[in-house]
């Protein structure tokens, strides 16, 4: 589960391409780590933002994506001054926009430290990212920026966030369901129930977790399947680890919930589950669960 999304060439073959993005969201930070180590350590210590921002903007053609890198970092510790000047999300959206045309890299990770920012300033330059994509664009770029959205949490990103859940690209629409389980409102919850019969299992799943999460029952018939190890068996291509994390996923979300078959499911993990992770999830979580019904 702890994997970005695959090349464009393999897109399509891999169903369940950003299921982390909900499930498990800090696997993006794993993932990051990996891809540092296998091209090589830099020298970073003791660098400043507005130094990776320079970096970003002046270095050569391999140093100006490990500098986005790193600069994601740094935002996510929040120890740099740099953060609190107003200029600087200015500064770092127009370096987003100026990277179109550069290293793919640099503009995923520059998305990445937007949306660990949180200012609702790049808005507009993600909402264009998104918007105006074609064939040819960048596909884990696009996922980048809609996670970037949903970690912003501005309702202005909805509508185009409720396009993008209808999509005819399952990854897109995996990401777009994800980022709209970080917003409120009616359009939310509706693209969200809609999406728990999409034709693609962990897009259904995203959108349950999402409401569960929100107390909503209408999540309570996808929960099910995701907590029957025997039915994630039967899924091609989900590894052992996959499905581990999907039911412990499926776990937390269940203790948002009240009914009597998510109780019997959860009990039966508690006891007897292959997974000794998945077994103490569920024994927590029966501890936590509500007694009365939730809400629709």
């Amino acid at each position: 589960m702890s994997d970005l999304p695959e090349p464009e060439s393999e897109r399509q073959s891999t169903p369940f391409l950003v299921l982390q993005f909900f499930i498990f969201p800090m696997a993006i930070v794993a993932v990051c780590v990996a891809v540092f180590v296998v091209f090589g350590l830099i020298a970073a210590e003791g660098k400043s933002a507005r130094e990776y921002v320079n970096e970003v903007r002046s270095g050569g053609a391999n140093r100006r994506w490990q500098a986005a890198f790193e600069l994601s970092k740094l935002i996510q510790a929040r120890k740099d001054k740099a953060q609190d000047d107003p200029r600087f999300v200015d500064e770092l959206v127009r370096l987003f926009q100026d990277a179109e045309k550069d290293d793919p890299r640099v503009r995923r990770y520059l998305a990445l430290a937007l949306g660990r920012i949180g200012d609702a300033r790049a808005l507009p330059a993600l909402l264009e990212t998104v918007s105006r994509a074609g064939p040819d664009s960048d596909s884990e770029t696009l996922i980048y920026s809609i996670w970037a959205l949903g970690a912003i949490r501005d309702g202005a990103a909805i509508p185009e966030l409720v396009r993008l859940a209808a999509s005819d690209d399952a990854g897109l629409r995996k990401a777009a369901v994800h980022a709209l389980g970080s917003m409120g409102g009616d359009a939310a919850r509706a693209r969200l129930l809609e999406s728990l019969h999409d034709a693609a299992e962990d897009v259904r799943w995203n959108a349950a977790i999402a409401l569960a999460h929100r107390g909503d029952a209408a999540a309570m018939p996808v929960l099910r399947t995701m907590l029957d190890r025997s039915h994630l068996g039967t899924i091609a291509g989900l590894t052992p680890e996959q499905r581990e994390e999907a039911m412990l996923a499926a776990v937390s979300a269940a203790s948002s919930l009240s009914d009597p078959e998510l109780q019997s499911a959860l009990q039966q993990l508690s006891r007897a589950d292959a997974s000794l992770r998945v077994r103490e999830a569920a024994s927590a979580a029966l501890r936590t669960r509500p007694a009365t019904a939730p809400s629709r």
